[in-house]
């Protein structure tokens, strides 16, 4: 099988990413690559944009031609900001074109809550009922029949597969978990921003948006369907002076008279993802680095119990795992192809 894949959004850290993954990947073709900022150049060979892709795509990045899309490809990844996805989704599914979509556009169910933390009105309310939570652990079997997949956020994803056994399983206080999370700099996207520049990231670490993230609905959605009941987390992000990477350390209190129906959590941990192949549970105690899974897909996770609390910390890389090759991993499962190719 061969799937022809266009990239809109092509120059970010994601389509950068994307592009990647995507030469590598044994099934797949990149027929075009476009752009949508009203201040990126008309045209750009992608090559001269990352030289790292010299002799092997010379492709020029231009903005979108529907003709070319309707006639040249399958499957469209949407590499681009938040609140900008929504307008061309629309038109894609129309063509009968599959949609990956890396933005928040799509992830957030309930249109006022997404108005709330991203300041604009949702424009594509019917699709948004349609998508699909694009977690293969958790939502594999949909994803395999979805036409169009809202590609879950970073620190989300890192959150909801560090909980995600606990919160199934009724083992936990619900109203009580503190997510602290670390991510390097990647994860805020190419801003030409004071704030972002390296002379101010350089030797620092602070903390930011204080419980008042834009992932934090997010994780709170994801959470509260896995537990059946509302969740609401204190999710405090934190900035690391490093490139790539995420780190979350999550504080939880287990519920009174638990019953565990494992020897203990690390064996419940192994069950519950036995099947997942980017899933790796370190042995009780041993907490993962960010160094473990940089450029790599995998979810390291590690638990501590204390007797009436919990630590669970879990890494991921925030431009892979947390992006670009978790829409890889969504692809492969709906066009039924070996979930690990191109990322192992």
């Amino acid at each position: 099988m061969l799937i022809n894949v266009v990239i809109i959004g092509s120059t970010g850290h994601t389509g950068e990413v994307l592009i990647e993954l995507l030469l590598n990947h044994p099934n797949v073709k990149i027929t075009h690559l476009y752009n949508s900022g009203k201040n990126s150049p008309s045209t750009q060979v992608i090559s001269e944009v990352f030289p790292k892709f010299k002799n092997r795509l010379e492709l020029i990045c231009k903005k979108p031609d529907w003709s070319e899309i309707k006639k040249d490809c399958d499957l469209v990844f949407l590499a681009l900001p938040h609140t900008i996805s929504m307008k061309f989704a629309p038109k894609l599914l129309s063509l009968g074109k599959k949609v990956i979509d890396l933005s928040a556009d799509y992830r957030i169910k309930n249109p006022l809550v997404y108005e709330k933390f991203y300041k604009l009105t949702h424009q594509d309310k019917p699709n948004l009922k349609e998508a699909i939570y694009g977690l293969p652990e958790l939502n594999r079997t949909k994803i395999k029949t979805a036409s169009l997949i809202a590609n879950p956020g970073c620190y989300p994803t890192c959150a909801i597969l560090s909980l995600a056994p606990l919160l199934a399983l009724n083992l936990v206080d619900t109203n009580s978990i503190i997510i602290d999370a670390k991510s390097g700099v990647s994860g805020a996207g190419k801003k030409l921003e004071n704030e972002y520049l390296f002379s101010e990231i350089q030797g620092d670490f602070r903390a930011y948006k204080v419980n008042a993230h834009q992932h934090a609905p997010e994780i709170n959605q994801e959470l509260s369907k896995i537990s059946a009941k509302k969740v609401e987390v204190i999710f405090v992000p934190h900035l690391l002076p490093i490139e790539r990477g995420i780190l979350a350390t999550i504080y939880l209190k287990k519920v009174p008279n638990a019953k565990l129906k494992f020897k203990n959590l690390v064996e419940l941990y192994k069950n519950f993802y036995k099947n997942e192949p980017f899933i790796r549970i370190n042995p009780e105690g041993v907490f993962p680095r960010i160094k473990d899974v940089v450029k790599t897909n995998f979810c390291d996770i590690g638990i501590k119990d204390f007797g009436q609390s919990i630590i669970v910390i879990g890494v991921i890389d925030n431009l892979l795992k947390g992006a670009s090759a978790q829409a890889v991993q969504n692809m492969n499962i709906m066009y039924k192809l070996p979930e690990a190719a191109g990322l192992l």
